[in-house]
């Protein structure tokens, strides 16, 4: 497996890649992954096994090589351990500069291509402030891997009509959602009455945050009692802009930020909460989301209010896992966040319901199988 990125302070590997290679090793599999080290430059030139998966950092490129040097570095690495295919994931950057050499001199390699983000135009090149350049870069390599691709696998259903536009045949498609590890250790909730803390665990650019600060504001009209905590920090100072409107609806009492959390925090910050929210903008990232996030709240048992965008609705079931609310209902946002708060039984019914969702249909386990799908399509057989 080829990654985009370190194993920090980006997502992709520890969320993504991670669990699937250690559920691939359960199954039988030798699976390795090889990562540039360009934003975590002290782990360069390491490596270290994570429950059977040998994850190798590879050394930093010299200034004037850059990004070549690294797809490179990442090529060799991928040809030193002599796999039966290579599995890229997100068509983009150093892993996609590698993917160009997978299928070239001197063994050709068999190329499972996956991608878990809407990357171009519509999506993140719109939303990241990249050098021109490397969008157009970037816009290409997501049309282009993904033809090149012998088998591609997509977090979301969204990604997998975007890939069948590129001109790549369904039959060489594979949905590979997002999944929870079913062997981890999930928050036992207690289902108090009432449930007065809300729980807001978020990135910030998925969500419109005046949209919010509005449900917010019907919410505590209807229920003044419920308290919200909102972990997470943006990365442009959202936070800051969150709490300043909320400050101007009145709101200061009912938010509380906590602000970014580290892994082993979040567990006692979701035990804490009695309903999570979940709202996302309609947007094209949106809809390709792998909602990675929304699959943590529902192993942990949280009942959970979400708008129906992208994988959301797939995830909970369509409603019978957590409550979904269309983007822009401002009032049934609200409604929705106080008629859990006023039900403990409800409450109990969704989360444990999400939570057996999140262990079975989107156990790593589970997901490997769909993997093992793609490769076979990848080698033909």
């Amino acid at each position: 497996m080829l990654a985009p990125f370190g194993i920090r302070p980006k997502g992709t590997l520890l969320a993504r890649m991670l669990p699937l290679a250690q559920a691939l090793v359960r199954r039988g599999h030798q699976v390795s992954i090889a990562a540039p080290a360009v934003q975590n430059p002290e782990d360069a030139g390491t490596c270290a096994v994570y429950g059977g998966v040998p994850v190798h950092h590879v050394a930093l490129a010299p200034p004037l090589l850059g990004p070549l040097h690294q797809g490179w570095a990442l090529l060799r690495a991928a040809r030193a351990a002599r796999p039966d295919l290579v599995h890229v994931f997100k068509p983009k950057g150093y892993s996609g500069l590698a993917a160009l050499g997978v299928q070239r001199w001197p063994r050709r390699l068999p190329l499972v291509l996956d991608t878990d983000d809407w990357e171009g135009w519509g999506g993140w090149n719109d939303l990241l402030p990249y050098p021109y350049p490397a969008k157009l870069l970037f816009g290409w390599q997501e049309r282009d891997l993904a033809r090149r691709a012998d088998a591609v696998t997509t977090a979301s259903r969204t990604l997998q009509s975007q890939v069948w536009g590129f001109g790549v045949p369904p039959g060489r498609t594979v949905l590979l959602p997002n999944g929870a590890d079913a062997r981890s250790t999930t928050t036992t909730h207690r289902y108090r009455t009432p449930g007065r803390h809300l729980l807001l665990y978020t990135r910030f650019w998925e969500l419109d945050l005046r949209e919010l600060v509005r449900s917010l504001v019907a919410t505590h009209a209807l229920a003044p009692e419920l308290r919200l905590t909102v972990v997470g920090k943006g990365e442009r100072g959202e936070e800051r802009e969150l709490l300043r409107l909320g400050e101007r609806a009145g709101l200061a009492d009912m938010i509380n930020y906590h602000g970014w959390a580290s892994p082993d925090q979040i567990p006692e910050l979701l035990a804490a909460a009695d309903i999570a929210l979940a709202p996302l903008e309609d947007t094209l990232i949106n809809r390709a989301r792998g909602l990675a996030k929304l699959l943590e709240l529902m192993q942990a048992g949280l009942p959970i209010v979400a708008h129906q965008v992208g994988m959301s609705a797939e995830y909970l079931g369509y409603g019978q896992a957590g409550r979904l609310v269309a983007p822009g209902d401002v009032a049934g946002f609200a409604r929705a966040i106080v008629e859990l708060a006023g039900d403990a039984s409800l409450r109990e019914q969704l989360g444990l319901a999400a939570q057996r969702r999140a262990a079975s249909a989107y156990s790593w386990d589970v997901l490997a199988a769909e993997a093992e799908r793609a490769y076979a399509i990848a080698l033909g057989i």
